[in-house]
């Protein structure tokens, strides 16, 4: 049967900005006849993150991301259907996720990669496995509790860069959840601050475009800050950290404003930010969400329930059409987006 799919075309370089033209559409062959193990599956929804800028690199600059191969097709999160199947456990109808799905309309994959899901879990939204209900949420879940430190009552302020962003916005949400008296957001438009404020229950949002950062910071966090869940890197976070309390804590997620530029990652801070860490022992660590497999399982059950209770609200930027895929994750390293960036392939 024929398929289409998304290869990459062309790299952007270390410190290119990526244009949709590095990525190309193309029609592909898949084989009838299924291998003992193989499941043939149909893309529903497909991801695009922030870190697949650094796939686009020949060096990927972390020792747990591969490059992605030009003229190879591109591959990340996915949901999608089982059409048939010789892969013992899975069935025509099943629904099932990766975090490896090629960028693809249909494809055969073995059935070992796959994870099968239950739709009840995201009362059928299948687009919340790669968001809210996956691993977005889960990066922020667990970030917040293997780093944040939050302790209910004890009069804590939590700061979210990117915070209208697929990640920063789950996690402002936990913090208030977990008891943070007060969660200040910092985003880039005055429609995605009042959005999380309105709707969100965030107790501030920063717009880092149009307003000075380092005195909203202090009007919005009087007593300092306790927690801050920094998904952007660079000046927003120096400036974060310099208000930062004694024994506070960086939860380090991501750094987007960094991924366009050739430097390791974690980006180095400058000498005063570093000095600034060791003097208050504010821990800045390294969080990866795969170390924690062992908590996945109870987390996204938490996740679940939250969502179902409306008591976390996702928030999705849904693109129609595998032809979109390119745009839409240049929109999205833009700020384009508004909660996860999402492409929908099929029903």
């Amino acid at each position: 049967m024929r398929a289409q799919r998304v290869t990459l075309n062309s790299r952007p370089g270390k410190n290119g900005v990526p244009v949709p033209e590095n990525f190309r559409l193309e029609e592909t062959t898949l084989p009838l006849d299924l291998q003992p193990g193989e499941v043939l599956v149909r893309t529903a929804y497909l991801s695009v993150d922030p870190y697949m800028r650094c796939r686009m690199n020949e060096d990927t600059g972390a020792e747990y991301l591969t490059p992605w191969g030009l003229s190879e097709c591109v591959d990340g999160g996915g949901v999608g259907l089982v059409e048939s199947s010789r892969s013992d456990g899975l069935t025509e109808g099943d629904v099932v996720t990766s975090f490896n799905w090629p960028w693809q309309t249909h494809v055969v994959l073995k059935g070992s990669v796959l994870q099968k899901v239950d739709p009840q879990l995201v009362d059928g939204h299948l687009s919340y496995f790669l968001g809210v209900v996956g691993i977005t949420g889960l990066t922020a879940l667990l970030g917040m509790r293997e780093k944040g430190h939050v302790t209910k009552g004890a009069n804590q302020t939590l700061v979210v860069s990117g915070a209208a962003g697929a990640c920063g916005s789950i996690a402002g949400q936990i913090g208030c959840l977990d008891g943070c008296v007060r969660v200040v957001g910092i985003c880039g438009s005055d429609e995605k601050c009042s959005m999380l404020v309105d709707k969100l229950g965030f107790s501030a949002a920063i717009n880092y475009r149009q307003e000075d950062v380092p005195t909203r910071l202090r009007e919005c966090c009087p007593d300092g800050i306790d927690v801050y869940f920094d998904n952007v890197g660079g000046p927003i976070s120096d400036a974060v950290i310099a208000q930062m309390n004694n024994g506070s804590h960086v939860i380090l997620c991501g750094q987007i404003s960094q991924y366009n530029k050739d430097v390791p990652y974690p980006p180095p801070l400058s000498e005063e930010m570093q000095e600034a860490l060791e003097s208050k022992s504010i821990t800045r660590e390294r969080f990866m969400v795969l170390s924690y497999m062992d908590k996945m399982d109870a987390a996204l059950l938490q996740l679940s329930h939250w969502v179902k209770s409306g008591q976390i609200k996702a928030l999705e930027t849904v693109v129609s059409g595998i032809d979109n895929m390119g745009e839409a994750f240049c929109s999205m390293m833009k700020g384009g987006n508004v909660g996860k960036q999402i492409i929908k392939l099929s029903n």
